[in-house]
């Protein structure tokens, strides 16, 4: 496996399709600012894959990597001890994806999971795409050209870093033996509905999100849909079917038991309950909302990062890639 500065390296990035929300950061980030401590870490914004769905509309594309390094930042990742860059400005990543493409069985590509299932879900777009159905190759360079021990990933993602490992595989087999398998660090999946019970999801205008300022945090909290049988304070409640409950689960698990019982015993209101669930997502909030606006003080400083993480990056792409080329035998 590869080893930088001594540690074992490890590698994930997310889409930038607009602000991260509380759900991102229980969901991965969180996870993250422990990793970078313990692996040598590459953590990158995935615009290419963002034109995989969304290449008929690109006018935001910029302001969301903008704002989703300024997330990676505000949650913890610290530039000295990570790499966190940009897709598409490290170009070696694409002559990976070019050379994977090459020897990847097109079944492969079709029994993905996910493929079928964004076909189905998304029948207003025009995805039918040779990038849509390619993209797994793509996804399989952005993770092989650092040559990572690990790859943090929730349970929908297994099939992926299986189909990476694949990849892999095949190469070596071709060409001789340039890649490590990466594992997969499964994630304790925290799933958090949207402020109106139904998905978090950005379409919805449900999510909480990092960059929210306190006051607007309070308010959406505050109108979060609870047990709709309960009329009354004093009505015994249903947690199991309150949204306001599911967050308690979450971000209050100390006292998640006491809250269940008060609810079904109707010695606590919704109000409170709710008032209750701010205090404990403003202990999880507050710190990166400042550190947000301490970073949107310092001009030109998110811009900074990225270039010296994307020079970084590039430069363990290269040397990897001066590997593939001369195992394949087109190092001219």
């Amino acid at each position: 496996m590869g080893t930088q500065n001594g540690k074992k390296v490890m590698l994930s990035g997310m889409r930038p399709t607009g602000k991260l929300h509380l759900g991102n950061y229980l969901g991965a980030l969180e996870n993250w600012v422990k990793l970078q401590d313990e692996y040598e870490c590459f953590f990158f914004i995935a615009d290419w894959h963002a034109l995989t769905t969304g290449y008929e509309d690109t006018s935001e594309l910029k302001s969301n990597i903008i704002d989703m390094v300024t997330d990676y930042l505000s949650a913890g990742l610290d530039p000295e001890k990570c790499t966190i860059f940009v897709q598409s400005a490290v170009k070696e990543h694409a002559e990976l994806h070019l050379l994977f493409s090459m020897i990847t069985p097109l079944s492969w590509l079709y029994r993905c999971p996910t493929y079928k299932d964004q076909l189905q879900q998304m029948k207003d777009r025009n995805i039918s795409t040779y990038g849509f159905l390619g993209y797994p190759c793509l996804q399989a360079a952005d993770i092989l050209i650092y040559k990572p021990e690990a790859v943090p990933v929730g349970e929908d993602q297994l099939p992926h870093v299986e189909l990476t490992r694949e990849i892999a595989r095949r190469f070596n087999y071709l060409y001789g033996e340039v890649f490590p398998e990466p594992q997969s660090v499964l994630t304790k999946a925290k799933v958090l509905p949207g402020t109106d019970g139904r998905k978090m999801s950005k379409s919805y205008n449900n999510t909480i999100t990092l960059s929210d300022d306190p006051e607007t945090v309070r308010k959406k909290v505050m109108s979060m849909v609870t047990d709709p049988a309960r009329i009354r304070k004093d009505d015994p409640g249903h947690p199991e079917v309150c949204t306001v409950f599911a967050y308690h689960t979450v971000l209050n698990e100390e006292g998640v038991a006491e809250t269940e019982a008060m609810c079904r015993a109707g010695t606590i209101g919704c109000v409170q309950c709710k008032k209750n669930l701010y205090s404990k997502m403003a202990e999880k909030l507050m710190p990166i909302y400042e550190k947000r606006q301490e970073l949107l003080s310092r001009h030109g400083y998110i811009r900074e990062v990225v270039e010296n993480g994307n020079a970084r990056a590039a430069k363990t792409a290269q040397k990897t890639m001066a590997e593939v080329r001369k195992a394949m035998k087109i190092d001219w």
